[in-house]
Parts: structure tokens; sequence; C-alpha cells
């Protein structure tokens, strides 16, 4: 999920700035990945937080997005640790700052409107159907992945969990080999090869093995089903692509 649409020459955008106070940028869910919304303009017009949102429908995060901004507007400080009841009838929300190395991750448009990843961000948080937070006990497994927490977990930022299976090779395992081709499967296995491997060669590892070993991995962690991404060497930008099938 890369975002290449460059908003400085974005007119529409720039005028519902100015007319607005924020221009509201929406991406739809995949098979893998959740539908999320932010804003972009807060920080210019308000020097508040941008406001970003996991989760929900898409017309929902733009209403989310907006309630929030009328708060703003009202000159609210959106305060981070305590739960609000503005936005939803029988549900609280709260707010987290987001960790700044997650902003290259998720506010593609808004680096091109600031033409800089040094801004601030909060994440409005949702609560489950019993009012539960991500973070309380018994919070519903059927919402965990639907809203990525982005004031933590920047030193492992992949979805599943850190003691999940993937697949690697002998040379990583024993050579210590760099991973410069990863494959994220229909099904939803990964792999993680080192180009010159033989069918033999395979292994099983925890997930959180490779990214405490190079944790540049985590550029890859939204690599959607049925995609690959490779490079030729560590610190080199990653070319995704769309997998073709063996």
């Amino acid at each position: 999920m890369e975002e290449t649409h460059n908003c400085r020459n974005d007119r529409k955008t720039i005028s519902d700035i100015e007319e607005f106070g924020l221009s509201v940028i929406m991406i739809e869910a995949t098979d893998y990945l959740p539908s999320f919304a932010y804003s972009i303009g807060l920080w210019q017009k308000y020097k508040h937080p941008e406001i970003i949102c996991f989760g929900l429908s898409v017309q929902t995060l733009h209403a989310l997005i907006n309630d929030v901004a009328d708060l703003v507007k009202d000159n609210q400080i959106i305060e981070t640790g305590i739960p609000y009841h503005d936005f939803f009838n029988e549900a609280k929300a709260e707010f987290v700052k987001v960790d700044p190395r997650s902003i290259r991750d998720y506010f593609g448009y808004a680096i091109d409107f600031y033409d800089s990843v040094n801004f601030p961000a909060v994440q409005l948080v949702w609560t489950d159907r019993n009012d539960k937070f991500p973070w309380e006990i018994d919070f519903e497994q059927e919402f965990i992945y639907r809203q990525p927490l982005l004031d933590r977990n920047a030193e492992f930022k992949f979805r599943e969990s850190t003691n999940l299976g993937v697949f690697t090779t002998r040379q990583w395992l024993e050579e210590r080999k760099s991973i410069l081709h990863v494959v994220h499967d229909e099904d939803g296995d990964w792999q993680f090869l080192t180009g010159d491997q033989q069918p033999e060669d395979i292994r099983l590892v925890a997930l959180e093995q490779l990214i405490l070993h190079d944790c540049t991995l985590n550029d890859i962690f939204n690599l959607d089903y049925g995609e690959e991404a490779t490079r030729n060497e560590i610190g080199e930008r990653w070319e995704r692509s769309n997998r073709v099938p063996d």
C-alpha cells in the first residue's frame, strides 16, 4: 500500500484546506490490510497534530476525522490517554501519539504536501463491542488486526505475531546472507529468501528472528497477499510487484 500521489500539485487538497481547514485522505481496505483515513492541514492551519484512524468503513472514518477536526477548530486540544465520548453513541474512543517512525508508513500524501516527515500525528482508537480497547484484556480477537497501534511496535511492524512461522533459507540461517526477496503468498504464508536457495534449503523460523537481525524488513510489512518485493542489497529501496505464480 504505497501512496505515490503528489499532494503539492493537488488543487482539491489545497482548496479543501483553505475552505475547510483540512483535507481527508481515505484508503480502502484490501483482503490483508485495513482501511484507514487521515487528515492533511491541521498542522498547517492550527498547529495541531494530524489525525488518523483505522479499520472502519471509509465513510465512517471520514466522518470521524471531520468530527475531531471540528473540536480542533473550536480551539480544543486533543489529549492522549483519556477517554472521549464525543464520537460514538454508546462507546468511547482514545487518542495515542503516532510514533514518528510510523509517519512514513501511512501519511504518504501528507508527506508530499508538507515535503517532510517532520509533523506530528495522533491516532483515534475505537473500542470493540464490549467497549474495550485493543490493549485491554479480552478485546475481541475479530478486530485485533483492524487497527494497528501506531504508538508502539515500530521495531516490529508486521500485523502477525512475533512467533509466526515463516519460510527462509539455510543460507540466511547458517551463513547470515541477506534477505533480498520477500513473497507474501495468496494463502498468507511469508517467504524471506536470499535468492540463491534451492528447494532443499528452505527452513522455518519465527518472524521475529528475521526482524531482529534485519530491521529493514519492516519496510515491507504491508506487502499484500499475492505481492513480492526484491532488492539488491540491504538499504536499497524495495521494488514491489504482483506475484507471478510458479
